[in-house]
């Protein structure tokens, strides 16, 4: 699926309605599927919008990452896409309307996720909910191959930043800038002449 910029704006703003889920895995093997468990208290538009903010402020002059913050979960509103192919699926959707600098760190945030969990041990302490039960389902921490192989990615340094910020970007009732202010950024930056 290909998404425009608009198309973007209407699935963000569906995610005002929707809380993020925790699912885990329905049994110790890993085939069997995923039941939900709960949810987070906030939604997809609020962590999207926090993410985005989060990367702002530490990256003031790439607006590229950013909007990639905005968007880098939009697979989990595509109909028919699970948690483990989110980040693909997200990044295949943005790509035309907002280009490889977007899409790439989206594509591989949650490589990252499973990168700094291999790499890092403490990382696993400052995951929330939702990122714990979904990383079974995303296969884990990486090997060490997998992580020589991810290193040597060209996004994989703005995959680590966009990891580290969707983690900073789930905190119930924080007051950041709202989607018309980010989509008119998007827009002005992205729309063709």
């Amino acid at each position: 699926m290909t998404l425009t910029i608009d198309d973007i704006e209407r699935l963000l703003v569906s995610g005002a309605d929707r809380p993020v889920e925790v699912a885990e895995m329905a049994g110790p093997e890993a085939g069997v599927g995923t039941v939900l468990s709960g949810e987070m208290p906030f939604t997809h538009l609020e962590h999207a919008l926090q993410t985005a903010a989060v990367l702002r402020e530490a990256f003031p002059y790439d607006i590229e990452l950013a909007v990639a913050g905005l968007v880098h979960d939009i697979g989990h509103l595509l109909p028919g896409v699970g948690d483990a192919e989110h980040a693909d699926a997200g990044a295949d959707a943005v790509r035309a309307a907002l280009g490889d600098g977007v899409a790439g760190p989206v594509g591989l945030h949650v490589e990252a996720k499973r990168y700094l969990v291999a790499r890092q041990g403490a990382y696993s302490d400052d995951l929330a909910p939702d990122s714990v039960a979904s990383l079974a389902l995303q296969g884990g921490p990486m090997s060490a191959e997998e992580q020589q192989a991810f290193e040597r990615l060209p996004q994989a340094q703005r995959a680590l930043e966009l990891r580290r910020a969707d983690e900073r970007g789930k905190v119930d009732g924080i007051v950041v800038a709202g989607l018309g202010e980010w989509m008119e950024i998007v827009r002005e930056r992205y729309s063709a002449p």
